[in-house]
């Protein structure tokens, strides 16, 4: 362990938060301090030590992967660098910096004890806290118009940034949005770039240049990337299909997976999140429970990196030239589970009336909110746009149409309590075969499916999920065969069994320092 780290974790040091900013100056806002920062913190140390390994040193918010510049600066552990920096930049080493975080577990506390060792030992002093009370409103408070005097309290914010959309990144730093960021016309022209495109390639290049620019900018300073982690048994093979964010939807090839058979010569495949009370719907959380993954089909797919590919319930995907409308022309004979037509009245529906039903994914809100227009010409459903979204292909990667003829006229408030969630009918590979709720799920092959009939003939599901000590304990007992988990003490438990394996997965979750970039007044 890095002496400094060991030293910083067995003993915090107690100081009482000042400021000694000289009137409307904030150091912070130099580039040269916060490059400081970020080589002063050891952070390949910190992963290996208090996160045991469990997670990735970033070097941008956004997380490794096809969006993301190449050749960036790591910021490695360089104190002397540190040093240099902050002795060009003239830092006043009598200042107090303020860091607040919002988490409340031990390894928060731990790592704030090791920033503020690092920080120290490069000559800047900080002190830490938890926010309590209206958290966002303390992070979030923007400055007054015209104002550049900050409207929040500290210095620097220790946080976590996820996003379905990786705009989600980046929007919050346009001019006028942050509470932490000054407002920038070359980083606005970037997110414009960003924003201005339906076309993923186009998107990609966009945000290469963006996280460029960031690298160096440091609005954030990227700590590390959190990991989700696959779990399978030594009995399930996905037979060359995709890995990557389960807790969305992507083109698994799930039809392919195969197990072997029980002591009864049946192919069944063990999982969890299944219901405890009723099903969810999969308008706010789209692939994290098993029937929205395998009972549930979407317009289009997504790859692994939750990049939109192409069509799944649709047989062709075109956007138009300007990105301002997109048609979808569904498959022949496209049945529900119930064995009612799936038509293009499914999908105008489901549209519809997810717009109307209060909790759904922002990222899908936001794109219902620019639709102008939706027909439909037999098979073929057009939605037009009265602003571009660039996300809209994301959403439709994502979003699941559900059948009309059982949900007709249902009250939006009302609309997860409906009867049809005790046993919902879908569009996918499985179907629901028997529910017993708060105990088990039985799925079995839909025999109809557009995609070919599965392999696995049963999948049970049992109602766990992260964190929960039955996740073990079913694993254990040889009753988990697939799922996925983000608690590093169940990765742990995992890997120490000899008939388990576990595949992490990048997925766009960052931890980071906000720093403070907004001058102060004097207290």
């Amino acid at each position: 362990m890095n002496k400094l780290l060991g030293i910083a974790v067995t003993a915090a040091m107690a100081t009482t938060s000042t400021f000694a900013y000289a009137e409307r100056v904030n150091q912070l806002s130099d580039e040269r301090v916060r490059a400081a920062i970020a080589y002063a913190i050891d952070m390949e140390t910190i992963v290996e030590t208090l996160f045991e390994g469990k997670a990735i040193v970033a070097d941008s918010m956004i997380p490794n992967g096809p969006y993301k510049a190449e050749g960036l600066e790591r910021y490695a552990y360089d104190p002397d660098k540190a040093r240099e920096l902050l002795a060009a930049a003239n830092w006043d080493d009598s200042q107090v910096l303020d860091v607040v975080y919002y988490y409340g577990d031990q390894l928060t506390a731990d790592l704030m004890v090791a920033l503020q060792a690092y920080l120290g030992d490069v000559g800047i002093q900080m002190t830490y806290r938890k926010l309590e009370g209206d958290v966002g409103g303390q992070l979030n408070a923007l400055p007054a118009d015209g104002s550049d005097t900050s409207a929040v309290k500290w210095d620097i914010a220790y946080g976590a940034k996820a996003a379905l959309a990786l705009q989600e990144y980046y929007n919050g730093y346009q001019s006028g949005k942050s509470s932490y960021t000054p407002g920038d016309p070359n980083r606005d022209a970037l997110i414009a770039s960003i924003n201005g495109t339906v076309d993923v390639g186009e998107q990609q290049m966009a945000f290469k240049e963006f996280t460029k620019f960031e690298n160096s900018a440091l609005s954030d300073i990227a700590l590390y990337y959190q990991q989700l982690f696959i779990y399978e048994s030594n009995r399930l093979n996905r037979n060359g299909g995709q890995y990557g964010n389960d807790q969305f939807v992507y083109d698994w090839g799930v039809v392919d997976w195969t197990v072997e058979p029980d002591d009864s010569g049946k192919a069944v495949m063990y999982t969890n999140t299944a219901p405890s009370t009723f099903f969810d719907h999969p308008w706010l959380n789209p692939g994290i429970y098993v029937f929205s993954k395998f009972g549930l089909d979407r317009l289009m797919t997504a790859n692994g990196a939750l990049a939109p590919t192409e069509g799944q319930l649709a047989e062709s995907v075109e956007v138009a030239a300007d990105g301002m409308s997109v048609t979808f022309d569904l498959k022949d004979g496209l049945t529900w589970h119930d064995g009612d037509d799936l038509t293009a009245e499914d999908i105008v529906w489901s549209i519809e009336t997810a717009k109307t039903v209060p909790g759904i994914n922002a990222v899908f809100s936001s794109t219902f909110d620019a639709i102008s227009d939706i027909s439909t010409d037999g098979d073929k459903v057009t939605i037009s746009f009265s602003t571009l979204d660039p996300n809209m292909l994301l959403t439709f990667s994502q979003f699941a149409p559900l059948p009309k003829h059982l949900l007709d006229g249902v009250n939006p408030a009302e609309f997860q309590q409906h009867p049809f969630w005790q046993n919902p009918v879908g569009s996918g590979p499985f179907k629901i075969a028997e529910v017993q709720m708060n105990d088990f799920v039985r799925l079995v092959p839909f025999e109809g499916y557009h995609g070919g009939v599965a392999k696995i003939e049963e999948i049970v599901a049992f109602p766990s999920g992260e964190n929960d000590g039955n996740v073990i304990q079913n694993a254990e007992s040889g009753r988990l065969d697939y799922g996925f988990t983000k608690s590093v003490g169940d990765v742990q438990a995992l890997e120490a069994m000899d008939h388990m394996r576990v595949i992490p997965a990048d997925i766009p979750y960052t931890r980071s320092l906000r720093i403070n970039k907004f001058a102060k007044i004097a207290e």
